[in-house]
Formats: structure tokens, sequence, C-alpha cells
């Protein structure tokens, strides 16, 4: 058996999510369907992190093991022949034993993109949350800093969230405007269900004007779901991708190019 691994990308909004799911339209079970009949086997994959329904991925990265005797080509060819429009593999290589998905990422990035607008736009359907009234991005950065370096993120975990831990290290929180959208970059070792969305929808409280800049930190100290903002729709939040150590020499993480 060889092992490989595979760089993902996908449209989330038809899909309820990535885990499989009996009868429900889910990543995952799209991609091992597509993925088994290029191996004539059942082929089961393994992921960077799980998104859930609605939410994009720029590079969510799998690993998968075959014994079928297939080129890096005719594993990439022959899936997305057999994938939707919506879902495509933009590479796939083979990769040491060791390798896991999951297990051996190092962080993983999420972007988040508000259309900050007092019109929705049409073509933004489902690709970027709306928010009419105007954000405050420097506010809501300036509030983001303290949740920087190792945290209990409880009060930004949702209430269905299975992690036996809600501590995890942010390795970053930026927001910044560009033109009527409203971006927020995270990097952090690990997320937590619902985190990054409750996480905006908080900022947004302070970006609105709403709520204070130190409000954050207290909400945070609280370590209580209730005192947070809103959990923000998921049509605006992008999974990146994971980081990886260099001696894996998976290819390198792409740099998101919504908005431009």
């Amino acid at each position: 058996m060889s092992r490989w691994a595979a760089g993902v990308e996908y449209v989330g909004t038809a899909f309820r999510g990535w885990q499989s799911l009996s009868e429900l339209r889910c990543v995952q079970s799209t991609l091992e369907a597509a993925l088994s009949k290029v191996a004539d086997h059942p082929v089961a994959v393994t992921a960077a992190g799980r998104t859930d329904s609605g939410v994009h991925g720029l590079q969510q990265v799998v690993h998968f093991d075959s014994g079928a005797r297939r080129s890096e080509y005719a594993w990439l060819l022959g899936s997305n022949t057999n994938l939707p429009p919506d879902l495509s593999l933009r590479w796939v290589q083979p990769v040491a034993q060791q390798f896991h998905a999951r297990f051996s990422a190092r962080a993983r990035h999420y972007r988040y993109v508000i259309h900050n607008h007092r019109a929705r736009g049409a073509l933004l359907r489902e690709r970027a949350a709306w928010w009419p009234q105007r954000l405050d991005a420097e506010a809501m950065h300036q509030a983001a800093q303290v949740l920087l370096g190792e945290q209990d993120f409880s009060a930004f975990r949702d209430s269905e969230c299975q992690a036996p831990t809600a501590t995890r290290y942010m390795r970053h929180v930026n927001v910044f405007r560009r033109g009527d959208f409203v971006v927020i970059d995270l990097c952090a070792n690990a997320f937590l269900h619902h985190m990054v969305r409750n996480i905006t929808g908080t900022l947004a409280e302070v970006g609105l004007g709403k709520r204070p800049v130190p409000w954050v930190a207290e909400v945070l100290a609280s370590r209580e779901r209730s005192r947070a903002g809103m959990t923000a729709p998921a049509c605006g939040l992008y999974f990146v991708g994971p980081e990886y150590p260099a001696e894996f020499a998976l290819p390198e993480r792409p740099e998101p190019y919504f908005p431009a």
C-alpha cells in the first residue's frame, strides 16, 4: 500500500460539510467515491480538519492509502473527471507512510470575508457574509490581539463541540479593510467547532461600535459562550489550509485571492 496526499478545493455552498453523513451530499464522501473509481477499490480519506456546511476550502489536505498502481497525473485527472464542478483536486503526490493529514499539521489557516456595503451583492451570494452597517476594521483588529497565544477558547466554542479541551494556541489574528470588504485572517495550531465564526461575530460587535475594544478580553476570560457575539454565517468562511513540516515537501499553501 502506498500513501498519497492531495490538495482539495471546494465551494461549500451545496455540501453539508466535510464529514460523510448518511444520504447527505458531503465533501468527504463525494471525494472518496471519485478516488475509489480511479483506484478500482474503496478509498477512505483523512483530512487536515473538518469544515461545516456552507464553508469553503481553498486547500484542504487529505491523505489516503492505495495498492493501485497509478501515477500522480492519473489520480488527479481521473478523480477530477468524476468530481462535480464545485469540488476539485489541485494536486496529488506520494508521501511517506508516517505522514498524517491531521496529526502532522502544525497549524491551520482560515479567512473570514465580510462584504461591508449598504446593498447586498448578487455575485457575492454564498461567497461572503454581508454586513450593511459600517464596520471599524481597525478597532476589530485591536480587540482581536487579546486572542493571541495559548488561551482557553471556551467562550468561542459551539455547545456541540467534542474537543476534549478548549485550549488552543493562536498565532495571529489580522483584521483589515480592503475596499468594501473586511477580512479576518486567523492562524492557530487547531480550531474548535464554530470557533472562527464565533470570534467573527464577537469582533463585529466591536466593529459596529456596540461594544468597546476591551470587551473581547472580558468575553475570553469569562469562558462562557453566552457572553460572546453571534455565530457569523458560514458562507464567509474559507479554510485556507494547513501547515506541515518541510520534510514532507508538500506544495506551498496558496495565498487567498479573495477579495482581490
